[in-house]
């Protein structure tokens, strides 16, 4: 019996990154960002040229107010594109003492699963 194309398992892309430069020290838990989650429906160029993130993963210095001013993820998780940044456990999902990096690859488990 042969699979159709829409029948084969989707495999993720880009894994999850987990950004902890401030979080523990601001009193919040580590940032999970789903990245396979965001590269399989939008490509790079959407958050990397048009909102300003840098390809080189720990090299973007983001903060709370820079999303709250509507700048990096803030340029959609807006409450009107998704959910804004009143929903901090969205975001702030990973386990305390996770170190920033890229976790995952094509069999991640994806965000929540920290």
């Amino acid at each position: 019996m042969a699979l159709s194309p829409l029948m084969l398992p989707a495999n993720a892309e880009y894994a999850d990154v987990v950004l902890n430069k401030r979080s523990e020290a601001q009193g919040v838990r580590p940032v999970v960002f789903p990245h396979w989650f965001h590269r399989i429906r939008f490509r790079c160029k959407v958050c990397h040229s048009e909102l300003g993130f840098e390809m080189r993963a720990g090299s973007n210095d983001v903060m709370m107010a820079d999303i709250i001013d509507g700048k990096f993820c803030g340029m959609c998780h807006n409450d009107r594109i998704a959910w804004g940044a009143a929903n901090c456990d969205l975001c702030h999902s990973g386990l305390r003492g996770l170190k920033s990096g890229i976790y995952g690859g094509d069999s991640t488990t994806g965000p929540g699963r920290w």
